[in-house]
């Protein structure tokens, strides 16, 4: 994992530093957004936030990462201090954009994620996590109050010896649009879920 570029940048949560890094050996690249001095710091608000176009982008309500996306940023502003690491590469968990929306229309037929996914030859979950860990060793980061409820997210990071102090709920409105995809994450990958209402 290698650093490439850093800057400052104004949004509308408030200015981060971001950090652009590159996977060894690769193409892919990873964008940390970092408040506040987060450096040998105990306990980190921290969120591992896979991309995904059609939700952070463009509000699509088949999934809950651009909610989630939104929230976890507000969450560190309100805290003055966080990161959250947008993990390139991570569509469609890992299978790609197009592959996505082919996937989108399996489940127009009734199908679900994994089952979509698994139909069209490709993992039902591609993504790894190991360069998320990396690059919070760059920045120091010691332990984490990780926004998530994937577990596998926790799991890579203990294995990386960056402990997870606390899981933070990211309770987004579950609806009528993204409601199997929310119950077949819970089912199937075993995801911790709290509805807003719950």
């Amino acid at each position: 994992m290698t650093l490439v570029a850093t800057a400052t940048l104004p949004t509308r949560y408030g200015t981060f530093t971001s950090y652009a890094f590159r996977v060894a050996g690769g193409d892919a690249e990873h964008l940390a957004l970092v408040m506040g001095d987060v450096a040998e710091q105990p306990s980190v608000l921290t969120r591992l936030h896979s991309e995904c176009l059609t939700g952070d982008v463009f509000g699509s309500y088949r999934c809950d990462c651009g909610e989630q996306l939104d929230l976890s940023l507000r969450y560190i502003a309100a805290e003055g201090r966080g990161v959250l690491l947008y993990l390139r590469g991570h569509e469609g968990r890992g299978i790609g954009l197009s592959n996505k929306i082919r996937a989108y229309a399996l489940q127009e037929q009734g199908r679900d994620t994994v089952e979509a996914n698994l139909d069209l030859g490709l993992p039902d979950d591609a993504r790894e996590y190991d360069s998320a860990a990396a690059i919070l060793r760059i920045l120091k980061v010691t332990s984490v109050r990780l926004m998530s409820n994937n577990p596998k997210k926790f799991d890579t990071l203990a294995r990386h010896g960056i402990p997870v102090c606390e899981r933070v709920a990211l309770a987004v409105p579950v609806r009528e649009e993204n409601e199997r995809y929310i119950r077949t994450k819970q089912l199937k990958f075993g995801h911790y879920y709290f509805d807003e209402n719950e």
